[in-house]
Formats: C-alpha cells, structure tokens, sequence
C-alpha cells in the first residue's frame, strides 16, 4: 500500500506539472497556439447536419443533468460491492475535479488564436466536459471489481475520448483545453488514490476480500484490442473513401496529430490506474493463528 501511495502521489505531482506547461504553451507559445487552432479547425470542418446530431448527443452526456446521473453509477457499484470509503472518495473525486475546472477557467484565461464559426472564449481551459468525462472514467475503473477493470478502462476510455471528440467537432474548446481537462481529472483521481492506499495500510482489516492478481498481458489486452478495432475503423474508412480521406489529413496534418495524442492520451491515463490497481481488489484480512494441536489422550495416571 505504501508504494501505491506514492506513486499516485507521484503521478499526481507530474499531472499538476504538465497542466502548468500544457496552459502556457496553449496560451503564450505562438506554435503551440497555432497548432491548436489548426487542430480545432480539422475537427469543426469535418461537422455537418447529421454529424453534428450524433455529436451533440454524445457531448451532452457529460452536461450537468446526465452527468450526476452517471456519475451515480460508480458510487453505487462501490456501495453494493460493501466499500463505502470507496464510494465517498469517488464522490470526492467527482467533485473536486468538476470545481477545479470551473474555477481555474476565469483565472487562467489567456490570448488564444481565434477559429472562424467557433463559439470560443479566452476563458475555456480546461474544459468541463473533458474533466467530466475522464473524471467518469477512471472513477469507473476504480469501482470495478479487478478482473473486470482492463475491460472496463478500454470502455471508459473509448467513452472519454468518444465526448472529447465531440465537442471538438462542435467547436465548443481548443484541443488543449481537452488534455487539460483530461488532466484535472487524473490528478484528484491519483491524490484519491493515494487516501485509499494509507487509510488501508494503516487499518488493513476494515477492507476485506483477496486481492485479484492478474498479468501484464492480461491486463493491457482490452486496451490493446480497443487500439487495434481504432486503428481497423480508421482503415476501413480510408478504404471506403480513399482520397477524401487522404486529402483531408494533407490539408489537416495538425488535425490527425492532435487527434491521435487525445486518443493515446485518454487510453494512456485510464490504463494507467488501471495498472496501478490491478493488484489491489482488496486487502487481505490477517490470517487468523491456526488451531494448537490437541495432545494425544491416553490412559488416565
């Protein structure tokens, strides 16, 4: 429990490092700002009516109303798996995450390169939603009983990035607004993480249950496969309409670079936790000492 403690802290420090960077190339690093224009105008040139329907719908899942609804879930499958402490920190976490992004929103707003057609404004990053939905995710992978977390990190992984994608399309946030909200989300995900881990080292009878062990190869076989059906998609879309496709992604470079990062970056995180607690389905309790042999009995003295 102690080295999970510290490399969530660990990793929670990293994440606090990487949004400070991440805010001020996207805000005060002329290319940086340039790229994420340039990323932002592949994903809002791709809209049109339909899409726009079917995108609409996906990034309204993570809008206030279905978001506490969904956010519901995770706590109760942690409440009916008899882990309270577990439920409250997901509760937490949910909280946590969704306020530090409303609040770092006006404090931090800063020049951004403009995109026709966008509703943007300087004060976007990081993005709800984005937070939202990888808050939604990792939750998801921490409530998980452990032989069901690769799978599930896969499906919420798909999920974040599925939402991310979409409000991109509709030009609601820069694409670093995205990886920013992606961040906050890992960061109080890990600081939870890491409150798990010392209140269990330091009353391991109060969790119960054997831990779930499983391998490396087991574990990263979902994300694997999620990554390989992506990559057979995209392929198959290419063969479908071949030099659209191409033409587009040679007009739009920046655009199929960004993309790729928040799609490796969304699947990176959650099997990240997914890692880190692959081996932590519970505690085991204190074997109790075994019974002292009887002595032999034999004839009364």
């Amino acid at each position: 429990m102690r080295k999970r403690a510290r490399m969530a802290l660990t990793g929670a420090c990293t994440g606090v490092v990487l949004l400070f960077v991440i805010w001020y190339a996207a805000h005060y690093i002329g290319f940086v700002r340039h790229a994420d224009a340039s990323i932002l105008n592949g994903f809002v040139g791709l809209g049109g009516p339909r899409l726009d329907r079917l995108t609409n719908a996906i990034a309204g899942l993570c809008d206030p109303k279905p978001f506490v609804v969904l956010a519901a879930v995770p706590v109760l499958v942690a409440f009916l798996r008899g882990r309270p402490r577990v439920a409250v920190t997901l509760v937490v976490i949910l909280l946590c995450a969704s306020e530090t992004t409303e609040l770092l929103k006006p404090l931090l707003a800063g020049p951004r390169d403009l995109v026709p057609g966008t509703p943007l404004s300087d004060a976007s990053w990081p993005s709800g939603h984005a937070t939202a939905a990888m808050s939604l995710c990792l939750c998801g992978v921490i409530a998980a009983p452990g032989r069901w977390r690769p799978a599930v990190a896969a499906a919420m992984a798909a999920f974040a990035v599925a939402v991310s994608y979409s409000f991109l399309e509709l030009g609601w946030h820069y694409p670093s607004d995205v990886l920013g909200g992606f961040l906050v989300a890992t960061v109080w995900t890990l600081l939870g993480i890491a409150a798990l881990a010392r209140y269990e080292q330091r009353r391991p009878s109060a969790v119960a249950g054997a831990p779930v062990r499983f391998s490396l190869v087991e574990a990263l076989r979902p994300p694997a496969a999620l990554a390989a059906g992506t990559l057979l998609l995209a392929a198959l879309i290419v063969i479908a309409r071949p030099h659209e496709v191409i033409a587009y992604a040679q007009q739009h470079t920046w655009f199929v670079i960004g993309a790729t990062v928040i799609a490796a970056l969304g699947l990176s995180l959650a099997s990240g936790v997914m890692l880190m607690l692959r081996a932590s389905g519970g505690v085991r309790r204190p074997r109790a000492a075994p019974p002292l042999p009887t002595p032999p009995s034999g004839p009364a003295a």
